[in-house]
């Protein structure tokens, strides 16, 4: 159970992974809470929907793609200022279509390090979840 008082946001992030096994980080809109750092693509999760059927939605709207599965990886929750929120993050390694920038953000596939990705800042929440991708893949 959360500490906060506040209402739970149930988020779905997928952390795709390609054949190099590079991850995909998108940098957050303009006019969206913290505009310019970088996340794993997703979005909240809709009433009634499966984080799997969220996942899939939120990857289509954000990066134009359809993927076929994903693996859960883990559950993590933070407070942001303007929100709390638990992450259902999932491992997606099978899509269709080259993943874009569809809300007109960029895009960084990056390789998996000690020093932590290449671009900044990074959201607070991303960095659980390299640190349990690490732990996968090890």
């Amino acid at each position: 159970m959360s500490e906060s008082k506040r209402p739970v946001v149930e988020v779905a992030a997928g952390i795709l992974l390609d054949a190099q096994n590079r991850y995909l980080l998108g940098q957050r809109p303009e006019g969206k809470p913290y505009a310019g750092y970088w996340e794993v693509p997703g979005g909240k999760i809709e009433s009634g929907e499966s984080v799997f059927a969220a996942l899939k939605r939120e990857l289509q709207e954000e990066l134009g793609i359809t993927i076929d599965s994903s693996e859960e990886l883990t559950v993590l929750e933070h407070d942001y200022p303007h929100a709390y929120v638990r992450l259902h993050v999932s491992i997606v390694r099978s899509w269709h279509g080259t993943p874009m920038g569809c809300e007109g953000q960029q895009l960084s596939w990056q390789v998996l390090s000690d020093d932590g990705p290449t671009v900044t800042p990074l959201l607070p929440a991303a960095w659980p979840m390299l640190d349990e991708l690490k732990a996968f893949l090890s």
